[in-house]
């Protein structure tokens, strides 16, 4: 993740009742000013490259469990782009749209889709899952490849807070991932069961894509996602100009894991799965 010049403010808790998807802003709350780290200016106009907090490293084991580098699992036998079952419609975003359509909320806040824009996105929880719709900013970290690297990125960080099973970062370019922000006031991920490699959906337009979780941002800002997530949602994935500014919904499956994290097959395989019992189809 990354820094910029920003002071950042918080936003005022009060619990939310449950409501339309997403609705209006929250009252702005006080709280801890981000530091700042040298080298960073800041830039004129919203810029999504200036939105992520600094790198906290693998998160704390927490309420629901310890977190951190998995143990070493067999890959995936389904093969990279696993295929509906013979007979079996694909999982539409109309309907899991139509299924998050009202709201009850599991944060006690507000989030900001960037530094500086109101705090008016709720984390939205099920039995099943947890959601949140946003905007979407490309996260470059981790393993440096020809798109995410020092050139290509100025605050890029060789770094992912979720590594593979033998200790390295994750791979932006290649895995399909999602941010989750830092555990704070506002919502504790880990309380709901969401940790790193959990499986997760993403809906953009009329495409569902599915993802892990792999690396987590500032407290107060959510919307991120991996340079080949935004890439396999068709939102440009460069990751100082790219990302869109909004129409992403983000769907985690409570207490579930693809293994190994860095197993694209195993996530998209367990996310239709999922995917299919959120809408009650299992």
């Amino acid at each position: 993740m990354r820094v910029q010049s920003l002071t950042l403010v918080a936003a005022s808790a009060a619990l939310l009742a449950p409501t339309t998807f997403p609705d209006a802003p929250a009252a702005p709350r006080p709280g801890p000013q981000a530091q700042l780290r040298s080298g960073h200016q800041l830039q004129a106009g919203p810029v999504r490259a200036d939105r992520s907090g600094p790198r906290i490293g693998p998160v704390a084991p927490g309420p629901g469990g310890p977190v951190g580098p998995y143990r070493d699992r067999p890959r995936s036998e389904t093969g990279r782009g696993a295929r509906e079952a013979p007979g079996e419609e694909p999982v539409r975003a109309a309907d899991l749209l139509a299924r998050m359509r009202d709201c009850d909320p599991v944060s006690k806040g507000r989030y900001r889709s960037d530094a500086g824009t109101p705090a008016d996105i709720p984390v939205c929880g099920t039995e099943d899952a947890v959601y949140w719709k946003a905007d979407l900013d490309v996260d470059c970290d981790g393993r440096p490849g020809d798109r995410c690297n020092t050139r290509t990125d100025p605050h890029f960080t060789p770094a992912t807070a979720y590594t593979r099973s033998d200790g390295t970062p994750l791979d932006a370019e290649r895995l399909p991932y999602v941010v989750v922000p830092q555990p704070s006031r506002i919502w504790d991920h880990r309380a709901d069961g969401v940790h790193g490699g959990s499986v997760a959906a993403l809906v953009h337009g009329d495409r569902v894509r599915y993802a892990v979780v792999g690396d987590v941002g500032p407290r107060d800002i959510i919307g991120e996602a991996s340079y080949a997530a935004a890439k396999t949602l068709g939102i440009p994935a460069d990751p100082h100009g790219g990302g869109t500014d909004s129409g992403v919904t983000y769907i985690v499956f409570k207490d579930s894991e693809a293994e190994p994290i860095d197993d694209e097959a195993a996530a998209e395989e367990a996310g239709k799965r999922l995917a299919r019992a959120f809408l009650g189809g299992e």
